[in-house]
């Protein structure tokens, strides 16, 4: 009588040991992109309402970014191309017109969208509005400073520059779809 031949097992009691072991080194070695968005220091909330202010229309450059993502600056329509330069205008007012903000310190921009405005073309609009104070600390850290604003300028001349030139953006709630 012949035997039969057994064939050799091979012990898997350890591989989910492995695998486990593979789960966990490849979770702690991974580094996982998070979207930074925009960062906007938010009002602590409060439920009483604020008190309403009576602001200077001077000192409000006031855009609205309507549901077909078209322009309106300080009641005239505008292309996105001239924002930026616009703001910078407005907010530093070289040439000391009496329709322009008083001083920067003064200078409030007033951001409100419909409800729908496309996400891109806000992100452009608020963009270009940033860029417009980016460049103005720019040029204030080159003229008082003699280097651009960076990293390398410190925070303690940042926050000078800062404190000559705010960077004051008011966000409205948005207009239903169609709407103003």
């Amino acid at each position: 009588m012949a035997r039969k031949r057994e064939s050799p097992e091979v012990n898997a009691g350890s591989m989910a040991d492995i695998a486990f072991l593979l789960l966990i080194f490849f979770l702690v070695t991974t580094t996982i992109d998070a979207d930074k968005g925009i960062t906007v220091k938010l009002p602590p909330w409060s439920e009483t309402p604020p008190e309403t202010q009576r602001l200077n229309e001077r000192n409000v450059f006031s855009v609205l970014v309507n549901a077909t993502d078209d322009l309106l600056v300080r009641g005239e329509p505008a292309d996105i191309n001239q924002l930026r330069e616009r703001a910078k205008e407005f907010i530093m007012n070289p040439q000391g017109r009496s329709d322009l903000a008083t001083k920067p310190t003064s200078a409030i921009i007033s951001l409100k969208n419909d409800r729908g405005t496309h996400y891109k073309a806000y992100l452009e609009v608020y963009n270009e509005l940033k860029a417009a104070y980016d460049e103005l600390w720019d040029e204030e850290s080159q003229r008082m400073y003699g280097m651009p604003y960076g990293d390398e300028l410190g925070t303690a001349r940042k926050n000078a520059i800062k404190l000559k030139i705010p960077f004051v953006l008011s966000e409205a709630e948005p207009t239903n779809f169609g709407e103003d």
